[in-house]
Parts: C-alpha cells; sequence; structure tokens
C-alpha cells in the first residue's frame, strides 16, 4: 500500500462533501488531505492514528480533522474477514477551509471559524451536548440541498468554533514534518509495518531497515516527526489493543497480554499503568460496568 495525497471525491456542483458510508473496514491508508474532516462513527470499533496518536475509536465518536492532519482507522481484525454481518457506517463530512470564500474568513464576525480551523490541526474529538447536536445536524444536512447545504454547514462551523466540549487528540503534533511527501510515504510504512506486526518482537533493525535509514538515524527521524520514541509507539499501539480486549471480557488478562505483544507481564503492568493510569483489572471493572475509564491518557477511554 503507497500512501499519496488523497483527493477526497466532492462532485463538481458542490462547495464540499458529504456521505453515509456502509462498508466492510475504513481500510487502512494513513493519509492526508487539504480538506478538514468532520467523521462520525455509527458503528466500528479499532485504533485510530491521528497526528502522532495512537488511540481506540468505537460506536459514537465524533472527531474533526484540521487541513493535511494524517490519519487512519484501522478497524479490528473481524472486519477484515468478510462477514457480510460485521460492517461499519459513519458520516463524512469534507469541506476546504476556503468554501466560503477567503473574504468571509478575514470578516470581523466570522473570526471564530479560522480559530477553529488551527485547533482542528492537532484533531478534535468533540463530546457531551455539542457531539448530540452536531450529529443531528450532520444528519440533516446528508438530507439537504441546494441553500439549506450551506446553512447547515454554518450551524455545524458556528457550533464547534463555541463549544468547549471537545479533546485535543494529538496536541504535540507538529504537522509540518509531513510536508514532504516522501516523508510521508516512509512514515505510512512504519505505522503500515507495525500494525500488521504489533504482536511479534520488532527489533530497531527491522525498522531501520523498513525506512532506508541507519537505526541511529530512525530513531532520530522518528523522534523528530512524532515526538515519541519508537518503542514508545509500539507499546502504545499494543496497549490500545489490550485495552480492546479488556472490553471484550472474552480472554484472561494474561491471554491478551501475550495476543498484544507483550511476553513479561510485569513489563506490562508497568506499562499500562503508565500509559492508562489504572491497573488492567481496574480497568475491566470500570468497562464492564458502563462507565468510561477516567485515565491520564484519555485516548485510550473509547476502546
Amino acid at each position: 500500500m503507497k500512501p499519496r495525497y488523497h483527493k477526497v471525491p466532492i462532485a463538481p456542483a458542490s462547495s464540499f462533501g458529504i456521505r453515509y458510508d456502509k462498508k466492510p473496514n475504513f481500510g487502512t491508508l494513513w493519509h492526508y488531505h487539504p480538506e478538514l474532516e468532520l467523521h462520525y462513527i455509527v458503528k466500528g470499533q479499532g485504533i485510530q492514528y491521528i497526528g502522532d496518536t495512537v488511540s481506540g475509536f468505537s460506536d459514537g465518536d465524533l472527531i474533526l480533522l484540521g487541513e493535511n492532519l494524517p490519519h487512519a482507522w484501522r478497524c479490528s481484525e473481524e472486519y477484515f474477514q468478510g462477514n457480510p454481518g460485521v460492517m461499519v457506517e459513519a458520516m463524512v463530512l469534507h469541506f476546504l477551509p476556503t468554501c466560503f470564500g477567503k473574504e468571509f474568513l478575514a470578516l470581523p464576525e466570522a473570526q471564530s471559524i479560522p480559530a477553529l480551523f488551527e485547533k482542528a490541526k492537532k484533531g478534535l474529538k468533540i463530546t457531551g451536548k455539542t457531539k448530540e447536536i452536531i450529529t443531528e445536524k450532520l444528519k440533516n444536512l446528508l438530507e439537504s440541498s441546494h441553500l439549506d447545504r450551506l446553512i447547515y454547514l454554518m450551524q455545524i462551523l458556528k457550533i464547534l468554533s463555541e463549544t468547549g466540549d471537545y479533546e485535543t487528540i494529538s496536541p504535540g503534533y507538529a504537522f509540518s514534518h509531513l510536508n514532504n511527501i516522501s516523508e510521508m510515504e516512509r512514515l505510512e510504512k512504519i505505522y503500515t509495518y507495525v500494525m500488521g506486526h504489533y504482536r511479534q518482537n520488532i527489533s530497531l533493525e527491522q525498522m531501520a531497515s523498513i525506512s532506508n535509514l541507519s537505526i541511529t538515524s530512525f530513531c532520530r527521524y522518528f523522534k523528530k516527526m512524532t515526538n515519541k520514541s519508537f518503542f514508545e509507539f509500539l507499546i502504545e499501539v499494543r496497549i490500545s489493543n489490550v485495552c480492546k480486549g479488556l472490553m471484550e471480557d472474552r480472554l484472561p488478562l494474561e491471554i491478551i497480554c501475550s495476543e498484544c505483544g507483550f511476553q513479561n507481564v510485569s513489563n506490562f503492568y508497568r506499562h499500562f499503568k503508565k500509559v492508562t493510569g489504572m491497573t488492567p483489572f481496574a480497568y475491566r471493572k470500570t468497562t464492564a460496568s458502563g462507565l468510561k475509564p477516567s485515565s491520564r491518557n484519555q485516548q485510550f477511554a473509547t476502546l
């Protein structure tokens, strides 16, 4: 799979795109595009990669992505088994920051809109009452036509620009590193390999070879691009999958731990507590009770 600048399909007679997806999975391509994306997951679970952050996604998540912010939604394995009864569903809105015209963004009354676009460059997870309102507006937008489409889009932007119901997904992300297509391709190769092999032992030698770099250069490169070491990233991927296994509550913890790539149980406990802010048993108990885990690292709370 080769990453490329993704051309968002928008009809020639439309200034923005809105669609309802129902398909086996969201694919695996880690990509970016100049359009902002408002993505409401109606049905689907897995791990999302946004900027330099690995986190879980599940039914009901509403995400706003800024322009050129790399992202991918990697569904759980059951969505790749060809079962027609296991499908993802999503409402997806794409629009350029200038879809209302550059002059509009310069108006004094509209200054909250470019401020919203700036915050969205690090990814925003919309929560609370705002999520409920925006979800309903998206449904209205899907069914509207002509001028009503613009009115609903304007309402959505107004609500998002005024709300405090959101969490920043990738606060430390420096997207300017990825303006170079070749750098995007290299980092996508790394992410794709890890997504497919996190259960196995992965060495720096392997990753350096995949990246066509020396080990020292690879470590320096990955830290620059993601603001974390490669092994910190790998642990986050594994912990995300452990969290999903704990939530499903089908297997003993030791088996989940092993299947997600942790061979040393004591090290696993230490990493899990560091990443999620709680023990695996506390996480399982919290999710079993139907509550959202209260964590120092909220990106793992929605698995």
